[in-house]
């Protein structure tokens, strides 16, 4: 199951981080169609905010297709957004995670890490006619 984790000092509204959270654990096959979502109420005991805000957020995951709400069952993922063989990507996680330890090493920090791979990302991925979907970090 997820745990919304909510930087309160990040700029981004509280339902946007848990609707991005959500599709970044769809995306990384954390979630996978048939999973539960926590309710709102353990969302609010574990992240301190509003259960309108969590709402919020499921109404908008639930407008993009990705969940299904199951009024008295609870929130249900409909669809994935990983790609197949999600498992083979751990050499890739391994390496991005070996690179962020040298930008640690070097005196960046986490926002100063994101910014940087955020610029490669752009270039590499407009070089290659790839569409820009928008930032990779929420």
């Amino acid at each position: 199951m997820i745990t919304y984790q909510i930087e309160r000092r990040s700029g981004v509204a509280t339902y946007m981080q848990i609707v991005l959270q959500t599709r970044q654990a769809l995306r990384l096959g954390v979630l996978a169609p048939g999973d539960k979502l926590p309710t709102a109420k353990e969302v609010v005991e574990t992240a301190a905010i509003n259960p309108h805000t969590v709402l919020k957020a499921y109404r908008e995951l639930e407008r993009e297709g990705l969940v299904e709400l199951q009024p008295g069952r609870g929130t249900f993922v409909r669809r994935g957004l990983g790609t197949a063989g999600t498992a083979s990507h751990a050499p890739l996680r391994a390496e991005l995670t070996a690179w962020l330890h040298k930008a640690e090493e070097a005196g960046l920090d986490a926002e100063d890490a994101a910014a940087l791979f955020d610029a490669c990302r752009a270039e590499v991925f407009a070089a290659a006619g790839t569409p820009r979907t928008g930032p990779a970090r929420h």
